[in-house]
């Protein structure tokens, strides 16, 4: 189903744990909702980003998928309202995500940048706070910087 001009719904429910355990990991309508809320999001920063393709490393999990995985049961994954992805065209994870929180007007509740190695970004469903984390081998940290090992 494709969601939005460049995000199919399978980009968010592809999963290798949800492969595993033989489960579909598919959205029930409010989550389906909120994932295309999330993919038109998306489009606004791919569109920020200068159109280049940004990859879904993680996107919807289900319960189970989520309980698996060690998720905590109010994740917004779990609610079809965060991705983690990367956008190697663009440039660094750090990069990336310093565009995304410069550019104005886009909305995001979390974004983070997970050890350098992926964005997290996630909506709530109301009243976005724009917080910027850094998440690294020290821990959680306000603000984007490059991850410490």
């Amino acid at each position: 189903m494709q969601l939005t001009p460049h995000f199919q719904l399978s980009e968010f429910t592809r999963s290798s744990t949800a492969q595993r355990l033989g489960d579909a990991n598919q959205p029930d309508a409010q989550e389906l909702a909120n994932l295309k809320r999330l993919a038109e999001c998306l489009e606004q920063v791919r569109a920020h980003l200068g159109g280049h393709p940004i990859i879904i490393t993680s996107g919807f999990r289900n319960e189970r998928v989520n309980r698996t995985v060690g998720g905590v049961p109010n994740s917004a994954h779990r609610l079809g309202l965060a991705a983690d992805f990367t956008v190697p065209r663009f440039g660094s994870v750090l990069a990336t995500c310093q565009a995304i929180a410069d550019a104005p007007g886009l909305c995001f509740d979390q974004l983070i940048n997970e050890y350098d190695r992926w964005i997290h970004l996630g909506l709530r469903q109301a009243g976005d706070r724009r917080q910027l984390l850094t998440i690294d081998n020290r821990g959680t940290r306000l603000g984007l910087d490059r991850a410490r090992a």
